[in-house]
């Protein structure tokens, strides 16, 4: 299939997935659940990819994807540097137990 429906219509989903690889790449750390810190693993990597290969067009790329000029700033002037000579895997998805209101699955999404 390629990737989660996550339940939400493709504006609703695309949104806040933005909104989650924004949040992750600014906190280095967020607590979501399972299926959706999947697929932020998934587009987290892809971003700091476009960091490493460090150009302006992948910096556009960026831009497009992440709300927060301040944290595409980091990504290619931070993370892209830190992450130069590692080969991928930059986020790490580790359970976190359960949510107390509707028991669902949650993890602990963070950079490496």
């Amino acid at each position: 299939m390629g990737y989660r429906k996550l339940r939400r219509l493709s504006g609703h989903r695309r949104a806040m997935l933005r909104n989650l690889v924004t949040s992750l790449l600014r906190d280095n750390r967020i607590v979501t659940t399972e299926t959706r810190a999947k697929e932020i693993k998934r587009l987290t990597d892809k971003m700091i990819t476009l960091a490493k290969q460090g150009d302006l067009a992948s910096r556009r790329q960026a831009l497009a994807y992440i709300f927060d000029e301040d944290v595409v700033r980091r990504l290619f002037n931070e993370l892209g540097d830190r992450y130069r000579e590692r080969p991928g895997g930059y986020t790490r998805v580790t359970k976190a137990g359960y949510r107390r209101g509707d028991g669902a699955p949650l993890a602990l999404v963070e950079l490496v």
